[in-house]
């Protein structure tokens, strides 16, 4: 698998067209061209490729690179010129609906390491899906206790043995040296907060 630099107006254009939690932008690319996806080399590279930095016979000029950036150059000056897409519009832009069911696997929830793990798997996957609405949960509080800061030293200020722990790499951060019942409670109201319905929110941290 090759590894390739592209500009921020391409890359808010890729992202704008993911489907499911997870897809790669190779896989968006490949779905956006008509490609299979199945049995694809997913390996990390040995090296970044850096188009513009290689030789007239390198990957810059493979026929399927040349596709993949006209493709998608193309759909954007198209969308831009009937104002169907605009990357400055994004911050104000109305959030897409969340699927609150799809923060939920299993599988990955099998894999992680008791309650505190759970917990914070399912707010990872939540902070995921709900991107820029996620800053809401910084209202869900206890009696002069906060729950969600944007900092680690924030929630220690708020109480010393509050443990606190980021969300994946979201500069969000939880307090979790919680009971798992009070965990639950935390996230249906994090859910709650997020337009997720009182009885599925429950349902889903029951997980935890």
């Amino acid at each position: 698998m090759k590894y390739i630099e592209i500009d921020e107006e391409l890359y808010r254009f890729i992202a704008s067209k993911t489907e499911r939690i997870g897809e790669s932008a190779s896989d968006i690319l490949r779905r956006l061209l008509n490609l299979s996806v199945e049995n694809v080399d997913i390996s990390l590279p040995a090296s970044i490729s850096q188009p513009s930095l290689e030789s007239e016979s390198a990957a810059s000029h493979h026929p399927v690179f040349n596709q993949a950036k006209a493709a998608v150059e193309k759909i954007i000056a198209e969308q831009n010129s009937t104002g169907q897409y605009n990357p400055a519009d994004e911050q104000t832009a109305s959030p897409a609906t969340i699927d609150f069911d799809a923060i939920v696997s299993q599988h990955l929830l099998s894999q992680q390491k008791g309650a505190v793990g759970r917990f914070m798997h399912l707010l990872a996957s939540l902070e995921t899906t709900a991107r820029s609405d996620f800053d809401k949960v910084l209202n869900v509080q206890g009696k002069g206790r906060l729950y969600f800061a944007r900092s680690k030293q924030a929630l220690l200020n708020s109480s010393q043995s509050s443990n606190p722990k980021e969300i994946a790499s979201s500069g969000f951060w939880v307090t979790t040296n919680n009971n798992t019942a009070k965990k639950q409670t935390i996230l249906t109201e994090v859910l709650e907060h997020l337009g997720c319905d009182s009885e599925r929110a429950k349902s889903i941290a029951e997980h935890i």
